[in-house]
């Protein structure tokens, strides 16, 4: 996968980059999964033990870090190889290092068996739960980024159709990102054809504005809640009781009306079961979820 990060560098190299902010970066790593049969869909499987075993763990097999002319010269390689030239890009949430991130998006890739070029865009949390407040403020601080990436993309005469993936706080991230490219461009690029909000750690009438804001042009947006999302349930008393975007019933009054005038797609996960005992992650750990998400595309 191809990665941009406005993370600072680490101080280990081994671990490539911090939690901390720093200037726009990019950088390639290949990662290798167990074979199948080896490991159940929607699961990372953790080294026990560095550098970890490739029959039985997610392993880093390469990294290299790029200048900007370089990504752009690997990306534009790569997208000729996919078909229709669908770059997928995931914007993960709150309490994620640098490594949850990568591990979660190469399953996810695999697992919905999505034929993309993958695109990481990873901002600097610090992968704790006790820096909530850091980790909303560096989002703010990558939104620039993240649209800049956005333009990038929809310029590149090489790309066909675009594709985001959006969790948790980097649905924050992506809804900014993309309301800042309508207001500068009057549209959203139609190479923009997807995003997929799962489990949006967004007050609701903040999306609402969001939405209006983005005038001509908007992409096809696909909402996955759950009414039993604990993290969703947390930040909701964190932020004065108002109601999370990722944990409302869509088939109740106001929602209903409103994201259906709005001509978003739902997703109600909330009967499904998966591995994450915060009801968080569904979108990529539920086996029938992350296969949709291939076919949605």
């Amino acid at each position: 996968m191809l990665v941009a990060t406005t993370r600072a560098p680490d101080p280990d190299a081994g671990l490539l980059f911090s939690g901390e902010r720093g200037a726009p970066t990019f950088a390639e790593i290949t990662v290798s999964l167990p074979a199948e049969g080896r490991r159940k869909v929607g699961e990372v499987q953790w080294p026990k033990a560095l550098p970890g075993n490739p029959e039985t763990d997610f392993v880093t097999l390469k990294v290299e870090k790029l200048d900007q002319k370089a990504a752009v010269s690997r990306f534009n390689k790569a997208v000729q190889k996919v078909p229709k030239r669908r770059v997928m890009v995931f914007i993960h949430g709150f309490n994620n290092r640098f490594e949850d991130a990568v591990y979660r998006f190469a399953q996810i890739v695999h697992d919905s068996k999505a034929q993309v070029v993958p695109i990481l865009f990873t901002w600097p949390s610090r992968g704790s739960v006790f820096a909530y407040g850091y980790d909303r403020e560096s989002g703010n601080y990558s939104r620039r980024a993240l649209e800049n990436l956005f333009q990038a993309l929809a310029r590149d005469p090489a790309v066909g159709e675009v594709s985001v993936l959006a969790h948790s706080m980097g649905n924050w991230v992506t809804m900014e990102a993309l309301r800042e490219m309508s207001i500068r461009n009057g549209t959203i690029s139609p190479k923009i054809a997807n995003v997929m909000l799962a489990a949006p750690d967004v007050d609701v009438d903040v999306f609402r504005t969001q939405i209006t804001d983005m005038e001509g042009r908007r992409p096809k947006f696909t909402l996955f809640v759950s009414q039993d999302d604990r993290a969703l349930a947390a930040s909701r008393r964190v932020w004065g009781s108002k109601a999370r975007l990722g944990a409302i019933d869509p088939d109740a009054e106001p929602w209903r009306s409103q994201l259906e005038k709005a001509g978003i797609t739902v997703l109600n996960l909330t009967s499904l079961r998966s591995g994450d005992r915060l009801n968080h992650g569904k979108f990529a750990e539920s086996p029938e979820v992350v296969k949709l998400i291939g076919t949605r595309l």
